[in-house]
């Protein structure tokens, strides 16, 4: 795995990484809880690499049979151990799907949702002078579809757009010594016109008397805030002023966009009587973005959007990245002309985002799914989602919410209102915690309220693409009365019509397969150069319509038996990098600016 820091937004300099080999043991029979595993070492005959699935090769076990429970054993000396008025915090970054965590025998504590962090305080669990044994129990039930598992398949093997399941810890798990009071979580909200960002911190406990929190916000050697805020609760939230961001003609340069990811660097210390006690650093992307008369803005201008269907899957590792693989996949996309990624039905390592953050990456961020609609449905999806947002709002290159896709989990809201009462109130909900960002109530049809309207069309031809959606009486009528996929596009009366349009989803399009080989995709080519010749006709149709706010390819690589990526599961390129880029990047008809600028660069590259 890569050695960054798991918690890019909040980071110190100590911690321990605790990746590698671990005891494993399933537990088909869910019999551990009784017969004691938490304190018995002997089932743990098995060993895994962490944090790879087990189904996964890099596991070490590659063992794709369903195991409703599994545990997870590691006895480990800690680099170092919390001293008078420390603490030690062991954290996860997802187990899917249901977590209970033992240290020496100890419980300390339980998590469900298997995509999102948790974090326990576990000193008063520790045995000093002796090795500490920190043991997992996973339980993750793959007939249980009220439970949200995404692309994660429930049958023995993989079939049509679903993969292997990722059973229990997928992400890192690591140790932190920490003061007893810490700052235990940050966030960051931008205000463009206000020249300022909203700081609030979340501390560990109240403190006994008042603290100061001092920030620093910089961009290379230039001190951009030096502010000092105090407070006598466990939370606070300040305005933190940048008078750099006044100057309308300074103003470019602390912008945050693909095109130039500028990062403001930040730290926090926690002081008390002048003493500091805490301090993190973290980092600001100054950015807007909104929709407005069709268009999606950033930064207060147009921005048509090349998004990128992302699975985020590799075959060797799965959902969970192997090393280096992060960046690497945001370098890909970059390379071949996309301005962002539609991660699907996954909630990706909060370390991609950050190389989106870095790189100048537009990230759409979804939910992934359950498969039933029930009470329960709606109480673990609401949860998760919360934990979602509260993890990855302060990442800049995050721009729209998408709490559901394709009415999975509610397929029947056109007639049962519950269903649409479920999508209309996360997406009022997700507004109300952000409300800096556009959010869809289902992606690709049956939108209730949505910011902007997402539509799924795997039309078999550019001239199909380009006939529905020319000008805006074609596109009326897809969105009235002619919707793709044979669903409605849109429930009801919209609150607010004029919504930006954006085929989220289009292509699928790849090489024909052996005739021995699973495949599933929407149109297959017996030559790469025939491939890229529909996908130039798909993207100048979409580029040439008027009406189009933008776009998102399906998909980025081959994933599984879902062979239709412009790389193959291997990263490889199956049409010329060039190639691609050249399609993808010209400027589209419904956003002069673009034409304007690709004129500018040209002035100059002949200069």
């Amino acid at each position: 795995m890569s050695n960054d820091y798991p918690r890019p937004l909040l980071v110190r300099p100590h911690w321990q990484d605790l990746c590698g080999p671990w005891g494993f043991a399933a537990d088909d029979e869910d019999r551990g809880l009784a017969g004691g595993w938490h304190g018995d070492p002997g089932p743990y005959t098995r060993t895994i690499t962490v944090p790879y699935p087990p189904e996964s090769e890099l596991s070490g076990l590659r063992d794709t049979a369903p195991h409703p429970v599994v545990w997870y054993r590691r006895a480990l000396s800690p680099d170092r151990l919390p001293g008078p008025g420390e603490r030690l915090l062991l954290h996860f970054g997802a187990v899917d799907y249901r977590a209970r965590v033992w240290v020496n025998g100890v419980y300390v504590g339980g998590h469900e949702g298997g995509h999102t962090p948790f974090s326990f305080d576990v000193t008063e669990s520790l045995v000093p002078g002796e090795e500490q044994v920190i043991v997992v129990r996973a339980e993750d039930d793959c007939d249980d579809a009220t439970q949200p598992r995404g692309k994660q398949d429930w049958r023995a093997e993989p079939h049509d757009i679903w993969y292997h399941r990722t059973t229990g810890i997928w992400q890192p798990v690591w140790t932190e010594v920490v003061p007893a009071l810490h700052v235990k979580g940050l966030h960051w909200t931008p205000d463009v016109p206000g020249a300022a960002v909203t700081l609030e911190v979340e501390l560990s406990r109240r403190p006994a008397t008042p603290v100061d929190v001092h920030v620093v916000l910089s961009l290379g050697d230039e001190i951009l805030a030096d502010q000092t805020c105090r407070t006598e609760r466990r939370d606070g939230r300040w305005v933190i002023a940048l008078p750099a961001a006044r100057h309308q003609m300074e103003l470019a340069r602390l912008l945050w966009s693909p095109e130039r990811p500028t990062l403001l660097d930040a730290r926090v210390e926690l002081r008390q009587d002048g003493r500091e006690i805490d301090a993190v650093t973290s980092y600001v992307g100054l950015r807007s973005v909104g929709v407005k008369d069709g268009r999606v803005l950033l930064n207060g201008q147009p921005r048509f959007l090349r998004l990128v269907l992302a699975q985020n899957y590799w075959p060797d590792s799965h959902l969970a990245a192997p090393a280096d693989a992060l960046r690497r996949e945001v370098e890909l996309a970059k390379e071949l002309g996309f301005n962002g990624v539609r991660i699907h039905q996954k909630v990706e390592d909060p370390r991609f985002l950050a190389w989106c953050d870095r790189l100048g990456m537009l990230v759409w961020s979804e939910m992934p799914s359950a498969y039933e609609y029930a009470p329960r449905t709606v109480e673990r999806l609401t949860r998760e989602w919360l934990e979602v947002v509260a993890r990855d709002r302060s990442h800049p290159s995050v721009v729209t919410w998408v709490p559901f896709n394709e009415s999975w989990g509610v397929w029947h809201a056109l007639y049962v209102p519950e269903q649409r009462h479920a999508m209309t109130a996360l997406y009022h909900l997700t507004k109300a915690i952000d409300g800096t960002r556009p959010v869809i109530s289902n992606d690709g049809w049956e939108h209730t309220e949505s910011d902007i309207w997402g539509l799924h069309d795997y039309a078999p031809t550019g001239a199909s693409i380009r006939e529905r959606y020319a000008d805006r009486d074609a596109v009326a009528r897809v969105l009235s009365d002619r919707p793709p996929a044979r669903r409605v596009a849109l429930l009801g009366e919209p609150a607010s019509p004029g919504r930006p349009v954006v085929l989220s989803e289009i292509g699928g399009l790849s090489l024909k397969p052996a005739s021995d080989e699973s495949w599933h995709g929407y149109a297959a080519f017996g030559t790469a150069g025939e491939l890229a010749e529909e996908f130039r006709q798909m993207v100048e149709a979409v580029l040439d319509s008027v009406e189009l706010a933008g776009f998102c390819w399906t998909q980025l690589t081959d994933t599984e038996q879902e062979t239709n990526g412009l790389l193959t599961a291997g990263r490889e390129p199956k049409l010329p990098v060039e190639t691609v880029r050249r399609i993808l990047t010209r400027p589209a008809r419904s956003t002069p600016a673009e034409a304007i600028d690709a004129a500018r660069r040209a002035a100059r590259q002949e200069d």
